[in-house]
Order: structure tokens, then sequence, then C-alpha cells
């Protein structure tokens, strides 16, 4: 897939099929992992995570050195409903503590040796040019999506396009990892909406605290959802539901996703936002699925639900619920252990162990 190409002249870029993982050399792995000294499949999901990214890295021993982190942050109409413990102001801000050093991922991207894109799709707080921060202001926020769509369509391509972008820029950095965070105030409400209308379950089973709303909180957002579901009823696919229900950075994540599993790039997803856009990537483009590992299980209470639906078994559970990209970047450590065990530990015949009868 040629990733310079943009929307305008391409629309249809995320049908385009995704790579496909190499069966051989996921063979060759699975082939080393039952020679090396340990019993078979006593590493668990370290084995399976090794396996899995020989396939996707297309090389018997794969390795997670150079990993890319973008973190897209945008406002959110919806905040207007009071669904959020904090003022929306904070996402502007954010965007420059993410630039300062001193966010969560921004240390984490630090201590990985990662490389950190930090986008800003549009924020009511606008920081305006801020070294190491890409703008692609698509508007001061999201529209308010009890009363109107999240997006016109060429903010949903755009914001797509933004995700790709993304994509393309790791790639000319030679990543081998992808990892996408997000930052908007209000954006587990889009999220929670667009996954009830995606997986047709109702606000109650997946609204959750988001950034510390209490039990009252939590039942008045349920009810702001139930009347955005209700206006955007007639949305019957995927991609109008992402449109009508979702905000730029959560389109931005699913655009990235398809790109890189076009352009054969592992993803590492990361929290309950993260994971309702990898859920509409998948509904937009199946072969996404293929390219999708997941790093946690948030504490976010509709986590687990989207978990299930995508068939995923993430690495971690720490009871995060940050956001940020930040629950995958701590998950890196784990998955390069699992390739050094895979490249590193002696076979039964290079160690003279016996093998079991």
């Amino acid at each position: 897939m040629n990733l310079t190409a943009t929307a305008a002249a391409d629309p249809d870029w995320i049908l385009h099929d995704c790579a496909e993982p190499d069966r051989d050399c996921r063979a060759q792995a699975l082939a080393r992992q039952d020679r090396l000294t340990k019993p078979p499949g006593s590493l668990g999901a370290l084995e399976a995570a090794a396996v899995r990214l020989a396939a996707l890295q297309r090389t018997e021993q794969p390795s997670l050195q150079r990993v890319w982190i973008s973190v897209f942050a945008a406002d959110h109409g919806v905040a207007a409903e009071g669904v959020s413990a904090f003022p929306q102001a904070v996402t502007g801000e954010m965007v420059r503590n993410f630039a300062s050093g001193g966010a969560a991922i921004s240390v984490l991207a630090r201590e990985l040796g990662a490389r950190l894109d930090v986008v800003n799709l549009g924020t009511v707080n606008d920081p305006g040019d801020i070294p190491g921060v890409r703008r692609v202001v698509l508007a001061p926020c999201s529209g308010n999506v009890c009363v109107e769509p999240a997006m016109s369509e060429p903010q949903l391509r755009a914001a797509l396009q933004a995700g790709a972008d993304s994509v393309r820029l790791a790639l000319a950095a030679n990543a081998q990892l992808y990892i996408g965070g997000e930052m908007g105030i209000a954006n587990t409400t889009a999220a929670t909406a667009l996954s009830c209308a995606l997986l047709d379950l109702a606000p109650a089973q997946l609204a959750g605290a988001g950034t510390g709303l209490d039990a009252a909180g939590i039942a008045h957002k349920a009810a702001v959802i139930e009347r955005a579901l209700a206006r955007h009823a007639d949305a019957r696919d995927a991609r109008e539901r992402l449109r009508c229900l979702g905000g730029f950075e959560i389109a931005a994540l699913a655009g990235a996703y398809i790109a890189a599993a076009q352009a054969a790039l592992p993803v590492l997803v990361d929290g309950f936002i993260a994971t309702a856009a990898a859920l509409a990537a998948t509904r937009l483009n199946p072969g996404v699925r293929d390219w999708l590992l997941y790093a946690h299980r948030s504490h976010e209470r509709g986590h687990a639900a989207l978990l299930d639906a995508l068939g995923a078994q993430p690495l971690l559970a720490l009871d995060m619920r940050l956001g940020e990209g930040s629950g995958a970047a701590v998950a890196v450590p784990t998955l390069r252990l699992a390739c050094a065990l895979h490249a590193g530990m002696a076979t039964f015949d290079q160690a003279g162990v016996s093998e079991q009868v």
C-alpha cells in the first residue's frame, strides 16, 4: 500500500486488503519453541506472543527495539453534557505536557527508547504551535453527539488519514511496533457510545468512571449515551457509526490500525478507547484483526466486553485506565522479554539436556 496517497485521491483506501502474516515464519517459530529447554507451553503467553510476532515481522526471531508511539489529542462536543470529572481545557493543557515530557506516556517513551509522536487534531483550549507537536486541526472539537454527528464526512476522512500518516512516519523510522494513544476530555463517552452501537449493548453495560466519575456521574453518562444512540439510530454501518458517535482521535486510531495492517506493521492496542477504535477498524476492514496485539485489561468497565468481542487475550491486568497509550507502553518490556527468550534460550541439543519422553 502507498501510504503517501491522500484520502482525497483514494477515499476507499481503508477497504484495501491487509497484509498476510507469514505462515512459514510462524511454523519455524513454533518449531523452535518446541526445541527450547523448557516443558512445552511453560512460558504461556510469552511463547504465543513470540510466535505471533515472528509471523507478523516475517522472521523466525522477532525483535522490538524500535517502537513508535503516536498520541492523538482531540476535544469532544459531548463534554458540554457534563460527562467528565475534569474541565475540557485539560486536553490542550495535556498536549503541552506531552511535548514537555511530563506526561506518563512521555516518561514511558523515554524509558523504552521509543519515538513519541504527538498529534493535535483540535482542542477547545488550543495551545498553538508547540515544538514536537504536529498540528492536524480539524475543528476545535467534535460535534455534541446528543444533537449532531461527531464529524462531517470530510472530517472523518481527514481523521482516518491522520492515523495513516502517523503510520507512514513510523514506517519511515523503521518501526517494528506501532502504539496508538489518545487524549481528550469526554472521550470515554464517545468510545462507549460507539461501542454500544457496534455491539448492540446498553450504555449501562459499558459506561464507566472515565476520569473519575462517581456512581451518579456514571448513571448520568449512561443517560447521555442513550440520547446519543437514539439521535443516531439510523447510522447502520460501522463507518456511519464512527462518524456520528466517535471522535477525531478515535477515528485517527482506527485509520492508523488499518494502515498498519495494510503495511504489515504490528500494532499493540492500549486500553478502552484504543480498543473501541480497534473494534471499529476491524468492522471497517476485517483483515486488521490479524495485526492487533492487546496490551492490558483496563479497569474501565466496558473494556472486558470489547476484548471479548475481539477474541483478545491481553498481556497484562494492572487496573490501569489512564489512556495515552500508557498501558501498551508498559507491556512493551514483556514483549521484548518474550522475543529475548525465544532467541536466546538454548535448544535441548545445544544444551545437552534430555527431552521429555
